[in-house]
């Protein structure tokens, strides 16, 4: 089933809202603490949509752990990497690892098994993953890469969440599952920071970091994930999926033009090869297949 032009469109701006996200939020933790960043991100998330629109027919225990490893586990902690060190660009890279964590899980957990595409395309992931690691030009940390890579692991459990709920109100899915990410967030703060950030708070909340929080709450987790997800309901995963790869690559543009990033030759090698790895791992046997009919209608 092909998708229409518009919806095409629609999906690649989502992405493109997506990659562009990692530097947004790297400009507001140039003033505002990771936790807190996080905390009122999924404050205006919540509220007021959560006076608004109905609880989804959902248990309690799926909006309370997804909004807790969703909103902690991967964006709380993803903020923490980009403030150790890693640049927006890579934290974006690095992330897709997401992908390659929840076919893992998702073997584990609903005992899927893995093919060999599968394995082959982890394998080139993780080549490119090696490859960030000797990248020396100051956009990279090992906290960095550790703590995005830890978020990774969060938001596929939390993809493992959701696959599990499955709720028919994705809306209203994300938005009651986002009041369970402030208070946690912000308590993080206090135990780690004290209450230096929130005495600084209203000095450290300038234009850019107000704009930058706005957008992580409305164009990249509302209206991304609302949008996206509805595309995954139009259409089959596997017609939608695929367009995702162009997440690290926003990313990276993102990065060279709000912060003059450089795009050195080994930066290109570990794109190629986490990229490669994913279409690998989630493609390689439908274009095998592929592949295999148009030599027999060849020969």
């Amino acid at each position: 089933m092909s998708m229409k032009t518009r919806h095409i469109l629609l999906a690649v701006l989502i992405t493109a809202i997506w990659g562009f996200n990692f530097s947004v939020i790297k400009i507001g933790l140039k003033t505002v603490d990771p936790f807190i960043l996080a905390g009122i991100r999924f404050s205006l998330c919540a509220l007021p949509a959560i006076f608004f629109i109905k609880k989804p027919n959902v248990q309690w225990r799926y909006l309370a752990g997804y909004g807790l490893v969703f909103g902690v586990g991967l964006w709380g902690v993803v903020n923490l990497g980009i403030k150790a060190g890693l640049s927006s660009g890579i934290s974006s890279l690095v992330l897709q690892f997401s992908a390659f964590l929840t076919i893992l899980l998702g073997s584990f957990v609903f005992r899927e098994s893995l093919s060999r595409y599968q394995y082959i395309g982890l394998a080139a992931a993780l080549l490119g993953l090696v490859c960030v690691t000797f990248i020396t030009d100051g956009t990279v940390t090992a906290a960095g890469v550790a703590l995005v890579l830890c978020g990774a692991v969060a938001w596929s459990v939390a993809n493992i969440i959701i696959k599990k709920a499955g709720p028919k109100e994705v809306l209203a899915f994300l938005v009651w599952s986002s009041i369970f990410s402030p208070i946690p967030l912000f308590a993080l703060d206090y135990v780690i920071n004290g209450s230096a950030g929130y005495v600084n708070l209203p000095h450290q909340l300038d234009l850019a970091a107000i704009l930058s929080i706005l957008f992580q709450a409305y164009p990249n987790t509302v209206f991304g994930y609302w949008i996206w997800n509805w595309l995954l309901k139009e259409y089959p995963v596997s017609t939608v999926a695929p367009i995702s790869l162009l997440v690290p690559i926003f990313g990276i543009i993102g990065s060279m033009l709000m912060f003059n990033e450089k795009i050195s030759g080994l930066k290109l090698l570990s794109l190629a090869l986490i990229v490669v790895g994913l279409v690998v791992s989630l493609y390689g046997k439908r274009i095998a297949g592929a592949l295999a009919v148009r030599r027999q209608q060849t020969t």
